[in-house]
């Protein structure tokens, strides 16, 4: 039986704080909510499950916002109609990025974000990551485009940032010229 997660609103003070460091093993709790995020984001971007089951598509969660102030962010991409690749990556760091920034074209939006956010938010075009997976391996992933910025998007809760604060007051919008819009 699906139940959807209890994902925190922009307004708890939880999602402000610095997460600290996952530590292996995790806990029974802690490997049934990475289980729960993918199924949940999954279900999220499938549209007959999404309608059923009331829920905004999403592509990552990061543990702050499940009210857990854990280092480990959640992503499913969808790399093709109905086929996912699954993330999921213990403190995981921006080890390198591109120079070359891109913005989603319609903005960003978030799980934790429930109200209309208007810009774009600038992100590396490419971003290596580098973490810790379920087992404790050392891992490296290259991420472009889409999910770098999803990437780059999770990490930021794990700092208490939420993408809006990243987006200019003053220049909230771009053009092709400017960035890579996406």
């Amino acid at each position: 039986m699906f139940k959807p997660l209890h994902i925190l609103d922009e307004k708890d003070k939880r999602l402000r704080k610095k997460s600290i460091d996952a530590i292996l093993p995790l806990s029974n709790e802690e490997k049934k909510l990475i289980k729960d995020a993918i199924k949940h984001l999954t279900y999220s971007q499938i549209e007959e499950k999404s309608e059923k089951y009331k829920l905004r598509p999403g592509m990552g969660f990061a543990f702050p916002q499940l009210g857990i102030n854990k280092r480990i962010v959640v992503i499913v991409h969808e790399i093709e109609d109905g086929t996912f690749d699954e993330y999921v990556v213990l403190n995981p760091k921006i080890v390198s990025h591109s120079v070359e920034r891109v913005a989603a074209s319609e903005g960003e939006g978030c799980l934790s974000v429930n109200r209309e956010v208007e810009g774009h938010v600038p992100r590396h075009a490419r971003v290596t990551i580098e973490g810790i997976d379920l087992d404790g391996d050392k891992i490296s992933i290259r991420a472009r485009g889409d999910l770098s910025i999803a990437f780059q998007h999770e990490i930021d809760h794990l700092d208490g940032i939420l993408f809006w604060e990243r987006i200019d007051p003053k220049h909230k919008f771009f053009t092709e010229d400017e960035i890579t819009l996406i």
